[in-house]
């Protein structure tokens, strides 16, 4: 796992990057353009079996091209570390091992709530919103790593 700095100098100036919205049992996937400007939801996983779960994670990378990713880090609003920042932490470490070296943490305070309140801005019906959450919070998550990375 590499801190943002780190991470950045590692990526040529086109690669795509993933973004992962990590929960209990549904985990949002987004994806970046290779300029990395725009991130688009692209799916979401039902994390039932760590196996599996890095199965399609590394089934997403290949297919897409992906270099490198970007884990949502769910600190609470003072700043300190949560369980569930301990968690994406967790991930993070474990993924670096089993798909690539170049994943990284980001601050996802309020990407849930801001992914909610896009969809209302997109007039989008209340089944839909919820449904797309987690890939919604990973755009999120990853647009604003994006916009550090590409200052």
């Amino acid at each position: 796992m590499l801190d943002i700095e780190d991470f950045k100098k590692k990526l040529s100036k086109k690669s795509r990057l993933m973004g992962i919205d990590t929960g209990r049992k549904r985990v949002g996937i987004a994806i970046s353009d290779e300029n990395k400007i725009i991130a688009t939801p692209y799916t979401t996983i039902i994390k039932n079996k760590y196996s599996d779960f890095v199965k399609e994670i590394i089934k997403i990378v290949e297919e897409n091209q992906i270099k490198g990713i970007v884990i949502g880090n769910p600190i609470n609003m003072d700043g300190t570390t949560s369980q569930s920042s301990q968690s994406a932490k967790d991930l993070a470490l474990n993924l670096s091992k089993d798909v690539t070296e170049n994943v990284t943490l980001w601050d996802e305070r309020l990407s849930s709530q801001g992914a909610f309140n896009l969809s209302n801005d997109l007039a989008t019906n209340t089944s839909k919103k919820v449904s797309k959450l987690d890939e919604n919070s990973a755009q999120f998550i990853l647009q604003g790593a994006l916009d550090y990375i590409t200052r």
